[in-house]
Parts: C-alpha cells; structure tokens; sequence
C-alpha cells in the first residue's frame, strides 16, 4: 500500500450507478478479513446505499462503522476505516469520510454509529500526485527521524487538521493528540481520536511488524495527549 499511500484521495462526486455485486463481494470479504488496533473492541462494518448529513457527497453505497464505546474505540474505528479507504483506492473505487453522517436505516439493536464512509465509482480523478497534498511539513507535526512519520503525515484527517504529533526515537514513534478545547471538544471530540487510528493505520503499512500500546513515563506534551507508542 506504500505506493496507495502517496496517491490516494478523498472523493467526493460519485457515479450514482450501483457497484456490480461481484465488486460489493470483494468489499465485504475485505471487511471480514481487517485487523483492528485493539481485538478485545467489538465493532462492526455495514454496507448501506443511503445515508442523511452527508453534506453535498451522495454516493450510492455508504460504509457504517459502529462500535462498543470504551477506550480506544475510536482509534479502533480510524484503524480498520483507513484499511477499507486504501482498499478502496487500491481497487479503483473511490471513498470518502463522513464525520456526521448517518444511515437513514435506524436499528436500535446495533452498535453505536460512529462513522460513515462514502464509496462507488468515482465521476472525478482517482488519485493525485504526491505535490497536490496539502499538509504539514514534518517539521510542524514530529520530532526525530523514522521513515514511517512520512505515511502518517499523508493521511486523511478531519478538516485536514492533522490534530497529531509524533516524536520517533529508537524504532518507537510516540504517538499525541491535541487537546480541544471544551467547547469545541463537545462537538468534535472523536475526530482527532479517530484521525490518530487512520495515522497509525498508515505507519502500520509501513512497518515490518507493528505493535501499539501505552508505555509509563512517557513525557507529557503541552497541548496534546499521549494516546500510545508504536513498537511499545
């Protein structure tokens, strides 16, 4: 996916058509075989052709991840989401997040909602060249050096605000979110934690063998949270 990596994009205008069943077979084999940040997390992935909130991107198949609620889970959500996003890139099939999205199917037997993501043929250009990324230098978003950080400065983030920051020594990347503030964490709280699964997903990629978990006396960042260690 190293090359995936480098020239995926968000897409927003979608060929209303249907995908054939054949394709929607692969998507869901896909679905029945990603690996999770965190295996001990219950979480499922639906497939639905409409949703509401969707802010100008109709596409005719949505993907609904929802998931217990306890801690990581949404990291958890990002993790397996970037899985299916770089899956969908890689076939030709485009894919967008949906932060406030939901599916107009109500099952109040299900897990919570979390996210949404848009797929289906794309009706604009799949993928970019790496110079049309606009993102933070990785100066601006991590100290020390693993080639990895180079991924995780690529990947998709809500806004594009790249709320992460990554310090890399010794093989482990010490992984930060930044901390809202209270009134705009009551609205977007679970995007930078979502956006640090889609980072970590793409450093996973990346990396010959991957482990993630919570190191003690790691040093504190102002203005951040420390949400785990690669390589821990």
């Amino acid at each position: 996916m190293k090359e995936i990596i480098r020239k995926r994009k968000s897409i927003r205008k979608y060929d209303q058509a249907k995908l054939e069943e054949n394709v929607l077979d692969k998507v869901r084999a896909k679905i029945a075989e990603l690996k999770p940040l965190y295996p001990g997390i219950n979480y499922t992935v639906e497939i639905t052709d409409k949703a509401k909130g969707v802010f100008g991107v109709t596409a005719p198949h949505y993907l609904v991840f929802r998931s217990e609620e306890q801690e990581g889970h949404f990291e958890n959500i990002g993790f397996v989401g970037q899985q299916m996003d770089l899956f969908f890139s890689a076939s030709g099939i485009g894919a967008c997040w949906l932060g406030m999205a939901k599916p107009e199917d109500k099952n109040a037997a299900a897990l919570p909602i979390v996210i949404l993501m848009a797929f289906g043929t794309p009706a604009e250009p799949l993928h970019r060249e790496l110079s049309e990324f606009k993102r933070k230098t990785l100066a601006e978003m991590s100290e020390g050096d693993d080639a990895r950080l180079e991924a995780a400065r690529l990947a998709p983030s809500a806004r594009n605000a790249q709320n992460w920051f990554f310090t890399a020594e010794d093989g482990k990347i010490r992984c930060y979110r930044k901390t809202l503030s209270p009134v705009t964490g009551m609205i977007m709280n679970k995007f930078p934690q979502i956006d640090m699964g889609i980072a970590l997903c793409h450093i996973a990629e990346e990396s010959e063998s991957f482990t993630f978990g919570k190191e003690s006396g790691v040093p504190d960042r102002k203005g951040y949270v420390y949400a785990g260690t690669v390589g821990a």
